[in-house]
């Protein structure tokens, strides 16, 4: 097994072979997952004036003294402002988000105010600034907000249009040609034959590429046959694909015939097989602009490789920067064996109880052919290449399962 290429090192040859895409200019409404490619700055200042914070009437604070009598002059609302200047006892009625007129000082809550026709009696006295938004106390005029690399939320979205963007600069979404092998696989809702399953990787890999933001494009499933998986992969570098992910096919067999049907197509391979259970059978390599990686067949080491090297390089592509898969130090909800040279990733429940400390437990059947405990995981308890036996409530390091895994 000295042959085997430590998953770190997978991933950063990977990585090494992926560049960001170029920035394309993307309309606001289309816009959310994108990834940022230029900094977003600020083309107004929020608020542009002083503005009230509630309801009720904007006064100088040297005239609004308990019990004081003001003469109510005006109104100012949201999008219809008081013109004129306030002068010594007097009062303007105001609303939440109004500018605050000139000579104002602060604003007397319509509460603490008892209107008498055209006059009111101060109920309390005003403090000065009290319930006033300073003009530029969110942003101002250039300030630079979001920076390249950030992916956009909803909370992005309405920031970038506040900051009055229509449209922004992100990078262009990289496109995943999805090719499932084998002559045992049938898609779902077809007939199954005795001695045939259902085709399930290719769906999760297409969901992990729309996840983080990219195009999946479904090649079908080729049979055991040089030929046609050679005109699939044929046409995946015909579309200049940014990457294409093959599944299945890739050991050793007489009918894995996915890694020679590359090699013919002019796939310079840098690696295959990896020190990592499950997901050893992984290769990669490249033909012109287009990454090759070629996942495993079985479902849950597909789904797990697509998490450590796939979902990276998606990332990468996008121009973001959080690249690494986000690993949180647990206690062990129960005991653990040493473990081999072989990195591994078991499906685990995640118990987050007294103090907030996350306690991590390996479920007890780890078959790499099961995808209902993938699908009932919370996390993966990662164990490194030689890792000594461990006791329950022992430090451990786990990844999130977040949706779309």
């Amino acid at each position: 097994m000295s042959d085997l290429l430590p998953v770190a090192e997978a991933r950063s040859r990977i990585l090494a072979a992926v560049a960001p895409k170029p920035a394309e200019t993307v309309l606001l409404g289309d816009a959310l997952g994108r990834t940022l490619a230029a900094p977003v700055a600020a083309l107004r200042t929020q608020p542009p004036w002083d503005c009230s914070a509630m309801d009720g009437y904007a006064v100088r604070a040297d005239d609004a003294t308990l019990g004081a009598r003001l003469a109510v002059v005006g109104e100012s609302a949201a999008g219809r402002s008081f013109g004129g200047t306030l002068t010594p006892g007097q009062a303007v009625r105001i609303f939440t988000g109004a500018p605050v007129p000139a000579g104002a000082d602060g604003v007397l809550l319509q509460e603490d105010a008892s209107r008498e026709g055209d006059a009111i009696v101060v109920g309390e006295t005003v403090q000065r600034g009290r319930h006033i938004r300073k003009a530029g106390i969110d942003f101002t005029l250039g300030e630079a907000l979001l920076p390249p690399g950030r992916r956009l939320g909803a909370r992005d979205l309405a920031l970038v249009a506040a900051l009055g963007h229509p449209t922004v600069e992100a990078a262009a979404r990289p496109r995943v040609a999805i090719l499932a092998t084998g002559d045992e696989l049938v898609l779902p809702g077809e007939p199954v034959g005795p001695d045939q399953i259902v085709a399930s990787n290719a769906f999760a890999i297409a969901a992990v590429v729309a996840g983080e933001g990219g195009i999946a494009l479904d090649l079908g499933v080729a049979p055991d046959d040089r030929a046609a998986i050679g005109a699939a992969v044929g046409r995946a570098f015909a579309d200049e694909v940014d990457i294409l992910v093959t599944l299945g096919g890739a050991s050793v067999g007489d009918h894995d015939l996915v890694r020679p049907v590359l090699e013919e197509a002019g796939v310079a391979l840098d690696f295959w097989k990896i020190a990592m259970r499950p997901g050893k059978p992984m290769m990669a390599g490249r033909r012109g602009g287009t990454l090759v990686l070629g996942l495993p067949g079985n479902p849950v080491s597909a789904i797990v490789c697509s998490l450590l090297f796939l979902t990276p390089a998606l990332r990468r592509l996008s121009g973001r920067r959080d690249l690494e898969p986000p690993l949180i130090v647990g206690r062990l909800g129960r005991d653990m064996p040493a473990n081999d040279r072989r990195e591994d990733y078991l499906r685990a429940a995640i118990d987050t109880g007294l103090g907030g400390v996350a306690v991590v437990s390996a479920f007890p059947r780890q078959d790499s052919s099961m995808l209902r405990p993938l699908a009932e995981a919370e996390g993966l308890l990662m164990r490194p290449p030689h890792a000594p036996a461990a006791k329950a409530g022992d430090p451990c390091l786990f990844l999130p399962l977040p949706h779309p895994y």
